[in-house]
């Protein structure tokens, strides 16, 4: 019986230079719980604000990153009814948000920040804070779905309420904006995707968007986005943050949604137009991944569809430091995954 695991610690707020591989006590499962052995992890841009200090104060250490894991269920223990040992399984973002309205004692309960993550080789669970994961899908891919497609479906589907005809406007081509693009496809919707790459564009056509730009050599590119759809976008997966949000909302038709995820575009560079949002009547959302109970819905949907994540690269856990730096690139389309042996 082993007695020791290996995992990834940050120590402190270096970087990944500060991320060290320790071993830590084997954990066990305890009334009520599950010893998951993580086959897969994989990356959000969050992880990566995470080990270069970027939530400030409020970050632990030492501290285990990661919320992202898919795994097999090692051990049960005394009172696990609805898991057995060899199921394959996924972790939840936000252990303690079983379902109902987000609160702040259920947002407490994030992997990978308040609580330690899944970049190690084993991990406790309580039982409900897992979700099987669908049979057709790969560990690596299993391991893309608690944050960045869950982050999507609750933009799109559960607070979006897509329907067939409407048009959904997506942002480049990280994890969140492809699984959003996806989603929308599956729900009949038409898709306008942005990216500053014309190689990532074609990249988004194979995917199924119906219309495409490239907002490099269109800078205003809210304005012909609004043109391509007639009206103006129902709803837009605002993954860029302030920096592109102006663009949003003179993409967004009267009454549309603006979903707001990200901050990957930085500061703005100008006002925020808000008075136009006032008058159009938008709703701008806040989206913060979502709660067990959503998982569970959006699992079922994907396993009904046989959905296929995007996965870029997928990295062995021995070079767990190389994959941070390849996030860090931007050269990715889709996710990047790690695989634990």
């Amino acid at each position: 019986m082993k007695t020791q695991m290996k995992a990834y610690q940050l120590q402190d707020a270096s970087g990944v230079d500060g991320m060290k591989l320790v071993d830590l006590p084997m954990p066990e499962a305890g009334p009520g719980q599950v010893l998951v052995r993580i086959k897969a992890v994989s990356l959000n841009y969050r992880d990566l604000l995470t080990v270069r200090g970027g939530y400030g104060s409020r970050q632990k250490f030492p501290l285990i990153p990661l919320s992202d894991g898919a795994g097999v269920v090692e051990t049960i223990g005394p009172g696990v009814t609805g898991l057995k040992v060899g199921d394959r399984v996924v972790s939840s973002f936000f252990e303690s948000w079983h379902g109902g309205e987000a609160e702040e004692s259920k947002l407490r309960s994030a992997l990978g920040g308040a609580l330690d993550g899944v970049l190690c080789e084993y991990r406790v669970f309580p039982e409900h804070a897992v979700v099987k994961a669908p049979a057709h899908l790969s560990d690596a891919a299993a391991a893309t779905l608690p944050c960045a497609a869950l982050t999507a479906w609750s933009a799109v589907v559960k607070c979006g309420q897509v329907k067939p005809g409407d048009v959904v406007l997506t942002q480049g081509t990280g994890g969140v904006s492809l699984f959003a693009l996806q989603f929308a496809k599956l729900a009949g919707a038409r898709v306008i995707a942005t990216s500053s790459s014309d190689a990532k564009i074609e990249k988004l056509k194979l995917l199924g968007a119906d219309e495409t730009i490239n907002y490099k050599t269109t800078p205003e590119w809210g304005k012909l986005a609004r043109s391509l759809s007639g009206r103006g976008v129902d709803i837009v997966v605002e993954v860029g943050g302030v920096g592109t949000l102006n663009e949003s909302i003179r993409a967004t038709r009267i009454g549309g949604m603006i979903g707001f995820i990200g901050v990957l575009a930085g500061q703005a560079q100008s006002e925020p137009r808000i008075s136009l949002m006032v008058m159009q009547q938008q709703r701008l959302q806040g989206v913060t991944v979502g709660s067990i109970d959503d998982l569970k819905a959006m699992i079922a949907a994907i396993a009904l569809h046989k959905l296929e994540p995007v996965v870029d690269r997928v990295f062995p856990f021995a070079e767990t430091k190389d994959a941070f730096a390849y996030m860090a690139t931007g050269a990715h389309v889709g996710k990047i995954a790690i695989t634990i042996p």
